[in-house]
């Protein structure tokens, strides 16, 4: 039953996508694709209640003991990130189906849901994936699939932001297979469970050169500044649900990459400086950017960029409570980054426009899309109680209690980066919903696939809402994840056996 578990988020979407190919109608496909997200999501549950309750699940596909075949893994970490990613996918499928982004064309349908299907494949094979080469074929599988989705429908401005995706993606990839044969090279293996031991035995200039390369991959993934450039120009031509998704899932993925490799392969005692001074950049730089920005979707695209120097902040610290912060802080930012997309969609539909200068002047989206996005945007921001200020405070917490000029940096950059957020969520809300209430333009909330979109963003808003009500709980999970990562004895184990290391 466990080997079945851990398969399945992986094997049920791709088998999905290409039943969907299949579909003889419409309603099929979508019927199809929502079964698939809700049994993933009911796996991911399961697995999260197994890894928390009993340590490290593992399965060797094939039968074929690591490091000769792939070998799936699923920790706290890898589980709780593979729940909430699938609760937030099947949400934001929700939202596409009721804005009709699969369905603007005839054969539209049999292009997105494939697609869509394949990128939650690829996202659950990353957090599972035990070899740096099947992370690797986990963000080519992705990299195929958001191509496809980002370019659906396109004209030439989405075609060509779809391109400079495409190319910064591929370019990531170069080097990531590069960084494979290295550490093939250096090492004789790419499963993570090995790597830790072998590394260390290196020469401390060859490690650090690995190290730093992986930084750089992984940085571009996760739109690390100064590699963040491609963000801002992509994430806001494609179709809402699919900005939505990607921001919710996309960089995360880098995130956790990152988590999983410098703890495990490349461990150390102290603040990494490096990392520090690459966290406070993407704070500033990101936020500033946002700040500058009169289309919502590009200002979100950049307080994006801005808050993944938060989850640098606590793997800097390289700590328990550092890393407890780091992980509450991705829980929170995939519902909170996602629900804002969302409904700045309905904004945007409901006034005809995505300028903020412009939208100050059109009606008001009204009181309910003003609610779904204020719970977020607080959240964001880190107003108290929403999960933001948990992980905020958690993050503020460690960086107080390790002590030292670079954790006092971080600090400062965290509490500006927090204060300038909540100044470009007030810029949003003044031009959105400051005004006297007057009829909207846009789609109304009486046809039915503007109630499913609505449906689906509060779902992703309530989502916050519960991450929030079970903060206490969900940060002893979080802790207890950050000790996995940091005594990855467990993990070992259970992938090369109780005899090997």
């Amino acid at each position: 039953m466990r080997p079945t578990l851990l398969a399945l988020p992986v094997l049920l979407p791709l088998l999905g996508a290409g039943l969907s190919l299949l579909g003889p109608r419409r309603a099929v496909i979508r019927g199809l694709s929502g079964a698939v997200l809700a049994v993933v999501l009911a796996d991911a549950v399961a697995l999260l209640v197994l890894a928390d309750r009993d340590g490290p699940q593992a399965v060797h596909m094939g039968g074929w003991p690591a490091p000769l075949g792939i070998t799936l893994v699923a920790d706290r970490l890898s589980a709780l990130l593979l729940t909430v990613s699938a609760l937030v996918s099947l949400a934001v499928l929700g939202f596409a189906v009721g804005q009709g982004t699969a369905e603007r064309r005839e054969r539209s349908a049999r292009v997105f849901h494939p697609a869509y299907l394949v990128l939650v494949a690829g996202v659950s094979l990353a957090y599972l994936s035990g070899d740096l080469f099947n992370l690797f074929v986990a963000f080519e599988a992705m990299l195929a699939a958001s191509y496809v989705l980002i370019t659906l429908d396109a004209g030439r401005n989405r075609t060509r932001a779809g391109m400079t995706y495409t190319i910064v993606s591929l370019t990531s990839s170069l080097l990531f297979i590069t960084l494979i044969a290295l550490v093939y090279a250096a090492t004789g293996t790419v499963t993570l469970a090995q790597l830790g031991p072998r590394l260390a035995e290196l020469d401390g200039g060859l490690r650090g050169a690995l190290a730093l390369l992986t930084l750089t991959v992984l940085g571009i993934k996760a739109a690390l500044v100064p590699l963040h450039f491609w963000l801002p120009d992509s994430y806001p031509t494609a179709p809402a649900p699919i900005t939505a998704v990607f921001a919710a899932l996309l960089t995360k993925v880098g995130v956790y990459a990152l988590l999983r490799t410098e703890t495990l392969l490349f461990p150390r005692t102290g603040v990494w400086p490096l990392l520090a001074w690459v966290a406070v950049a993407t704070m500033l730089v990101g936020i500033l950017g946002a700040l500058a920005q009169d289309d919502v979707n590009r200002l979100l695209s950049f307080t994006l960029v801005s808050h993944i120097g938060f989850m640098l902040f606590g793997l800097a610290l390289f700590d328990v409570r550092g890393l407890t912060g780091t992980i509450l802080y991705v829980v929170h930012h995939i519902v909170a980054q996602a629900a804002l997309f969302l409904v700045a969609d309905l904004m945007v539909r409901r006034t005809d426009t995505a300028a903020l200068s412009v939208m100050a002047r059109r009606p008001t989206p009204g009181a309910l899309v003003a609610v779904l996005f204020a719970l977020p945007a607080m959240s964001l921001a880190g107003v108290p109680p929403f999960s933001g200020f948990v992980a905020k405070l958690a993050l503020l917490q460690a960086g107080a209690g390790r002590g030292g000029a670079v954790a006092y940096l971080l600090l400062g950059a965290a509490v500006l980066t927090s204060a300038l957020t909540l100044y470009a969520m007030a810029r949003v809300w003044t031009a959105g919903f400051m005004k006297p209430p007057r009829p909207a333009r846009g789609a109304s909330v009486r046809t039915r696939g503007a109630r499913l979109m609505l449906t689906s963003a509060a779902g992703v808003t309530v989502a916050g809402l519960v991450v929030t009500a079970g903060a206490g709980p969900l940060a002893r999970l979080g802790e207890r994840a950050a000790q996995d990562l940091l005594r990855p004895q467990a993990y070992r184990s259970v992938v090369l056996g109780e005899g090997e290391r």
